[in-house]
């Protein structure tokens, strides 16, 4: 087959022949979708992209991807992805993972490719339960949750991915929400455009072993209230009709929540959204309803130089081939 050009490209280029095998009522679906139509719209070039996985629902991304594709081992998919882009920094990769996959065993590996700014896109699907093994408690799930090994309801604290991937010193932290089309391609598009590591958590529903865990904000009778979808450079502002929005506390040193309007505060007084404030992301990504709205889009975005940029500009630096450089210095021969 002619591999399709970037004038060419359409969503169903992108589709591979296989038989799409997740629950009915998934959410991976939807985000299936988002990912073919935003490489369609980028212009990207089937040939030229990978997908890389590690274990997980999540994790069978790439069989559906007319790309090329690689399906590791648990954890792991950060790390071979990190060497396709280091030996071939013209390919566009992308990594895709699940809550378990990339924040237990693999949280060690999602920590150094955000730190190290690979320039990879790296889309975590999150539904709160590992849903493969059928629907254990995962490092996102809420205390109190009752799964097979939780049967008394979970003690421990969940890992906020977004939270995560902004102390990991990740430059760029968006969220989407797997129904929500329009806003994941937004989110996705700039996520590619991103030269360093891209992280994106999308809210992703497990129809059968945690379904409606997210409905306190997905659901169409709370969307309108309970999400933020921030935009660089105005005002944090929320609601059916904008009546809501965020504004600094400096005693509590966090955002709450406030009224705009007549009986409420000024839009003056509300916080404005700076994608390169750091401290500001970290506020947005640990605000969670139902006390605060879910922040979504892009929360943060602060480029640097990505780490196969500095490795390339180190390598004429260094002025010696591979073999010279394994012959110099502290070496010596074992003579028989």
């Amino acid at each position: 087959m002619t591999p399709a050009t970037r004038s060419e490209t359409s969503a169903k280029d992108f589709a591979s022949d296989q038989d799409v095998r997740w629950c009915p009522g998934c959410g991976d679906y939807a985000i299936l979708k988002g990912v073919q139509k935003t490489l369609a719209d980028v212009g990207a070039s089937t040939e030229n992209t990978v997908f890389v996985s590690g274990i997980g629902c999540a994790a069978r991304f790439p069989y559906y991807m007319s790309t090329y594709g690689f399906h590791t081992i648990h954890g792991r998919a950060p790390a071979l992805a990190t060497g396709l882009k280091l030996a071939n920094p013209d390919l566009d990769v992308w990594v895709v993972t699940g809550d378990g996959d990339a924040l237990s065993i693999g949280g060690n590996h999602t920590l150094h490719v955000l730190r190290r700014n690979v320039d990879l896109q790296i889309l975590l699907f999150n539904n709160e339960i590992y849903g493969l093994t059928k629907g254990q408690a995962s490092p996102t799930s809420r205390r109190g949750t009752v799964t097979p090994s939780t049967p008394r309801g979970s003690f421990s604290n969940p890992v906020h991915p977004a939270s995560f991937a902004i102390g990991a010193g990740a430059r760029f932290v968006a969220r989407g929400i797997d129904i929500n089309l329009k806003l994941l391609t937004e989110v996705l598009k700039a996520a590619h455009e991103h030269r360093g590591a891209s992280f994106v958590e999308i809210f992703q529903n497990c129809i059968v072993f945690n379904d409606g865990c997210f409905s306190e904000f997905t659901d169409k009778a709370h969307a309108g209230s309970m999400q933020l979808v921030v935009e660089n450079g105005k005002p944090l502002r929320f609601g059916p009709d904008g009546n809501r929005g965020l504004r600094f506390n400096p005693r509590s040193w966090k955002l709450e929540t406030v009224d705009v309007g007549p009986d409420g505060v000024a839009v003056e007084d509300l916080v404005v959204h700076d994608e390169t404030n750091r401290a500001l992301a970290l506020l947005l990504a640990e605000l969670q309803p139902p006390d605060a709205p879910m922040a979504l889009g892009v929360l943060y975005r602060d480029p640097a130089e990505s780490y196969h940029e500095a490795m390339l500009a180190g390598v004429p630096a260094a002025g010696a081939s591979l073999s010279d450089l394994l012959r110099t210095g502290k070496t010596w021969t074992v003579e028989g």
